[in-house]
């Protein structure tokens, strides 16, 4: 190994200490990796002249004068987050440490096609930049989040049900015409998963989120790494058949999926049939949050159904947390309650003792949250910063 290649994993060992944002001194950063401190010293001043590490409020002194403390500069580029789902789109500006600067939401038919839906995002992006006070030139990085199977490796969507038009389209050739940065694109469940631990549960190493809207799908991160699977639709609970189901159809093509009777277009359909006006999940939110009974207890069975799957999933992974997400999850505890209920009941006391089955903290915020960590990891990896950071 050559000096300079040494220097360079130096520099990424000391970076990578840093950026959980704890501000530490030069002696604590030698006592940390076991380097010495002129090495320390010459490998500090060099992510100052990068931009990643900024000093901060200097250390209590012990006698003379104080010690210098440095910590991750989240300011020193931007990142764009984008959640696009099938009737609504996000974009943000977020800084490296993901924390929002701009973003706005608009009604979006993914429908309209990868082109149209992508030169929103560009000119929104742009939009926000300039609102921001920043141009192209400080993006470090795209997160992206879709409604539909991705292939992680190329960011491309594979088959997607809802998305007509998507299939094998080049979400970072396309975007790259515009950004010439990194594009990380990814399932819509999957950066929610990221979104969730980053901001409530950073200490937890085994987490699901589970996504109850339209369809009905799960995050999983196992040892502190999100779990894509072998095709990337790991996590596609929606389509597991379950006992009541029986033989209701689902728009998948086959019959008894857990969709077909717990999204939210499924218990509308439920409660069309007793007679009440219900099209969509969000007039059955309404019913639930005016106290009607019949709704209430909709839920509470959809609940029910969905904890049956995830009863399998928590003996399957054995998950400290399991957050419920979506926009069905705005009924409340009405949901989650049926979770548990199942969840507690069935499972091996040992999988469910210290198991938290919650509602999520970041709400709909989830995905643009999980799009930027995508984006930050990515371009804050010791891989990235190899080859240089912009």
């Amino acid at each position: 190994m050559n000096g300079e290649s040494t220097n360079a994993s130096g520099v990424n060992q000391l970076f990578q200490l840093l950026r959980d944002g704890v501000p530490r001194t030069r002696a604590e950063l030698a006592k940390s990796t076991g380097l010495a401190r002129s090495t320390v010293a010459a490998r500090v001043d060099q992510l100052m002249r990068m931009g990643l590490i900024t000093p901060v409020a200097e250390a209590v002194s012990t006698g003379g004068r104080p010690p210098s403390q440095f910590a991750l500069n989240p300011a020193a580029k931007v990142v764009i987050a984008a959640d696009i789902g099938a009737s609504h789109a996000t974009v943000a500006v977020t800084d490296l440490s993901g924390s929002v600067l701009a973003d706005q939401t608009e009604p979006l038919d993914i429908g309209l096609g990868p082109e149209h839906v992508l030169n929103w995002l560009v000119d929104g992006a742009s939009t926000l930049l300039s609102r921001v006070g920043r141009d192209s030139s400080h993006v470090a990085a795209i997160g992206v989040g879709v409604p539909g199977p991705v292939e992680h490796s190329t960011g491309q969507p594979v088959n997607p049900p809802i998305m007509p038009g998507w299939d094998r389209f080049d979400i970072p050739g396309w975007l790259n015409q515009h950004l010439d940065v990194p594009v990380l694109v990814d399932n819509d469940v999957n950066i929610m998963a990221l979104g969730e631990r980053s901001v409530a549960w950073p200490a937890v190493d085994h987490l699901m989120f589970i996504k109850v809207a339209t369809g009905i799908g799960a995050g999983l991160i196992s040892g502190g790494t999100l779990q894509r699977g072998a095709q990337g639709v790991a996590g596609d609970i929606g389509h597991v058949q379950v006992a009541r189901a029986a033989n209701v159809p689902c728009r998948c093509g086959n019959r008894g999926c857990l969709e077909a009777i717990a999204s939210g277009p499924a218990i509308a359909r439920t409660l069309r049939e007793h007679g009440l006006e219900a099209r969509t999940g969000s007039d059955v939110v309404d019913l639930v949050k005016r106290g009607n009974i019949e709704a209430v207890q909709a839920v509470r069975q959809a609940g029910r159904d969905i904890g049956e799957v995830l009863t399998i999933c928590v003996s399957l992974i054995n998950p400290s947390v399991i957050a419920i997400g979506g926009s069905m999850a705005r009924v409340g505890e009405h949901l989650i309650a049926g979770v548990r209920e199942v969840v507690y009941t069935r499972s091996i006391p040992l999988a469910t003792e210290h198991l938290a089955i919650v509602q999520s903290a970041t709400a709909e915020r989830a995905a643009v949250i999980g799009a930027s960590m995508l984006a930050i990891e990515h371009v804050l990896s010791p891989d990235a910063l190899a080859v240089g950071f912009r």
